[in-house]
């Protein structure tokens, strides 16, 4: 069979298909907001995106779980919305549990190992011994590049390359992919090379699908950090997307999150007894502080102090 043909020419299309066929009138929980996007293909990176194709539960799944313990009914909309928030803040994360997804993406390897580290979801990937990887690449737009960080060992400095620098390096990446997938094409169909090994000889830029599923608990975890602004730029498109798919889904949870987790700060009691000293009017400064210059300044920027306080 050509090589062509084996490369999956319009997932959506066929998948919905299949999600046709298979679709009942349901006496279920819905989330209205997701209902509207279900199956519909978000775009992330040049080739990449993210596809909602099935969920369970709601905010008021998290809130009936939350409530079996003393069999109390439904309540207010306010109600529940406060309980919700008393769970996330207090750290009682198994109502949260109640409510999954499962998403299909299609990412860069590159990418996906860092979504695959989160290891308390279900995964399954396309398979390169299976099936021909299509010629598919991320190239990184322009301004998206920059020099090696001198303080951060795994991430971007802020400073950017310039023009011609900059194409120099898209013209090696774009290049030197195009050579990957010409050799894996002559050892398939040149050679009669098994599909598993033919493989080995790609980048991890070449792009891959999975279907992940994960409760709403980790789900929030992986958000955290991924979503981070010290997350690499391309896990956090994805993570910025699913944020969004998560809003639609149970709102209730999702202002929850952001008030309590997403931006919150852990204080250790050594930073509790130098607010207590700040506010007793001492003039506290790192050298005095008993924290490390690292910790220092974790410590000025999460309350937005001036570094010489």
């Amino acid at each position: 069979m050509p090589m062509a043909q084996e490369c999956l020419k319009n997932p959506e299309k066929a998948e919905n298909n299949v999600e046709e066929s298979l679709r009942f009138d349901t006496c279920r929980v819905t989330s209205p907001g997701l209902e509207q996007i279900l199956q519909k293909t978000i775009p992330v990176l040049d080739h990449g995106f993210i596809r909602v194709v099935d969920y369970m539960g709601t905010d008021a799944s998290i809130v009936q779980a939350a409530r079996v313990s003393y069999g109390a009914g439904t309540k207010k909309t306010s109600e529940d919305q406060g309980l919700i928030n008393y769970l996330m803040r207090h750290s009682h994360t198994t109502p949260f549990e109640m409510c999954e997804i499962k998403l299909h993406i299609k990412l860069p390897i590159f990418v996906m190992r860092q979504l695959v580290r989160h290891r308390t979801a279900s995964i399954n990937e396309y398979s390169a011994r299976y099936s021909v990887l299509c010629n598919e690449f991320y190239i990184p737009e322009m301004e998206k590049l920059a020099r090696q960080s001198d303080t951060n060992k795994q991430g971007r400095s802020d400073t950017p390359f310039d023009a011609a620098e900059a194409e120099k390096v898209i013209d090696v990446l774009s290049k030197s992919s195009v050579e990957a997938y010409e050799s894996y094409r002559h050892m398939l169909e040149d050679l009669s090379l098994t599909r598993e090994l033919a493989r080995i000889v790609l980048p991890v830029s070449v792009y891959t699908e999975i279907y992940w599923k994960i409760n709403l608990h980790n789900l929030f975890h992986f958000l955290k950090l991924r979503a981070d602004v010290h997350a690499q730029y391309e896990i956090r498109c994805y993570a910025e997307e699913i944020f969004n798919i998560v809003k639609c889904w149970v709102p209730f949870s999702y202002e929850a999150f952001m008030r309590y987790r997403k931006e919150c700060v852990n204080v250790s009691l050594q930073w509790v007894e130098i607010i207590n000293r700040m506010i007793a009017g001492q003039n506290i400064t790192q050298e005095n502080s008993g924290l490390s210059k690292g910790e220092w300044k974790e410590f000025t920027g999460a309350f937005r102090l001036k570094s010489s306080v």
